[in-house]
């Protein structure tokens, strides 16, 4: 099955796939003052949860179909090499907000604040939301924030968002039908969910709110970001979706979770004993909202003023019943969420701005989240922000001259005994269980000739593998609060 996915995504099948696509104070900032910025394009980045570089049909995944999705690569460009921030969900989401990559960024790593939320990022940190409310967007978030407690410094209304409509805390976001969401700094009950009822449909209330906002601020230039929680666990969808995909994805995987007790909804997983129906069903919930979105834009006249960017937050997971395996969800790639390997960092990504993207387009640029700061900054006409990673890849996205290239990518991760890569053109060094082995050999791979990362060839390149080593010294900075101590290997937290 890999050699077929490479065979859609790099060779001609891929580029037929294209062409056959191509045929109250929650009120979505509506008070925000703005000055006439008509001519600044909005800007639609829609972030998946754990949606694996071959769980979208337009990338080589033919269990199920994205059409939506897939439509939107026709319309504009498709990445195949485009990197997550990190390997789990809160660094990953503080590099897209910093422009920063793990070495440097705030949040580091996942690090829980009881009873609800994450350790915030701090007051001080300019994030990409502030910035596009200094160049005169109206902003709004809408799903899983992630990077701050309610009401800390790291809350999203205090971090540049006008409005947040969704999850503040990513374990809570584990659940579909939560017993309550947050507008802004109010805690929404839901009735309908309370105890073990199954009311009310989180990702079917965020996306009106969506829509909403969509809709209340179609006449000023706005910044929407939109932090799915699909297709993390629990897996469970309606059952007029379910109903599609139950008996198809046999033999079905049974989950056994938790379904009573004082932790229930509170973070462990509930139990689900059709696990592939599940997931699929949820797939066919992102990719119709993802559709929906396209047509709200399309309908309020807004497509040519608008730039819409989708990819996922980092590689495939294996929680509460998911099965990458089964649905070859890394596609080509080697690994999943935790590792830094391919599986778990290169992400799809899809940018589509009908006039300005070229329709049908594939880019093999090599990007990652951090960029994504300097480019909407040089789209909206900012200066470029001080101290961060990230290169603008908008002379890429136009298709003019002049792309700047990175001189390399840099993750580390802290669970797992510490793991640590980077990618330097073609070449992709790793190395795992640092903090017990900081001197163990490094692990180096060429890219352009083993994109599985199953050819560890570090052995006929010590060259190569001195100038990884150099990268893994300093390419980042000390962290009292994510301390990542490796002995004599790296600086000292």
């Amino acid at each position: 099955m890999k050699t077929n996915y490479l065979k859609n995504l790099l060779g001609a099948g891929f580029l037929l796939l294209l062409a056959a696509c191509n045929t109250g104070e929650d009120q979505a900032g509506s008070d925000t003052e703005t000055t006439d910025n008509s001519g600044k394009p909005n800007i639609i980045y829609i972030l998946a949860d754990d949606l694996g570089y071959g769980d979208l049909s337009c990338y080589g995944q033919d269990l199920f179909s994205t059409p939506n999705i897939d439509k939107l690569a026709a319309s504009g460009m498709l990445f195949t090499q485009h990197y997550s921030g990190n390997t789990v969900c809160a660094p990953s989401r503080s590099a897209l907000m910093t422009g920063q990559h793990t070495g440097h960024t705030f949040v580091r790593g996942n690090k829980e604040v009881q009873p609800e939320g994450q350790y915030p990022i701090p007051d001080n940190t300019f994030t990409l939301a502030e910035a596009m409310k200094d160049a005169g967007y109206v902003t709004g978030a809408y799903g899983k924030w992630g990077l701050g407690y309610p009401g800390s410094e790291g809350d999203p209304v205090n971090q540049g968002f006008d409005t947040f409509f969704g999850y503040n805390c990513q374990r809570m976001g584990h659940h579909y039908y939560p017993h309550h969401l947050w507008s802004n700094r109010d805690s929404i009950i839901l009735e309908e969910n309370a105890g073990k009822l199954k009311g009310n449909y989180a990702p079917d209330m965020i996306h009106e709110k969506v829509l909403e906002f969509i809709t209340t601020n179609q006449d000023k230039p706005f910044f929407l970001y939109v932090p799915s929680i699909i297709p993390h666990a629990e897996l469970i969808a309606p059952d007029s979706i379910m109903d599609k995909y139950r008996g198809k994805f046999l033999p079905e995987k049974v989950y056994e979770g938790y379904d009573d007790g004082p932790k229930y909804r509170q973070g462990p997983y509930e139990s689900q004993a059709e696990s592939h129906a599940a997931f699929a069903a949820m797939i066919e919930i992102l990719d119709k909202q993802v559709g929906e979105i396209v047509a709200k834009v399309e309908e309020l006249g807004l497509t040519e003023k608008t730039i819409i960017m989708f990819t996922s937050d980092n590689g495939p997971h294996q929680e509460g019943g998911a099965d990458p395996e089964f649905f070859d969800s890394n596609g080509p790639l080697r690994g999943v969420k935790r590792d830094l390997y391919e599986g778990g960092i290169r992400v799809p990504f899809i940018a589509s701005w009908p006039g300005k993207i070229q329709a049908g387009s594939r880019s093999d640029h090599i990007s990652a989240f951090w960029d994504l700061f300097p480019t909407i900054a040089q789209l909206s006409g900012l200066e470029e922000p001080e101290n961060i990673d990230g290169v603008s890849f908008l002379p890429t996205l136009l298709g003019e001259p002049g792309q700047e290239q990175h001189e390399y990518l840099y993750w580390e991760f802290h669970e797992r005994g510490g793991r640590i890569a980077a990618r330097k053109g073609k070449w992709k060094g790793v190395k795992y269980n640092v903090l017990k082995e900081p001197d163990a050999p490094m692990e180096l791979y060429d890219l352009s000739q083993d994109i599985g990362e199953d050819n560890n060839i570090a052995a006929e390149h010590p060259e190569v593998v001195a100038e990884m080593e150099e990268i893994f010294r300093t390419a980042r900075t000390p962290s009292e609060v994510f301390t990542f101590n490796q002995g004599t290997y790296l600086q000292k937290d």
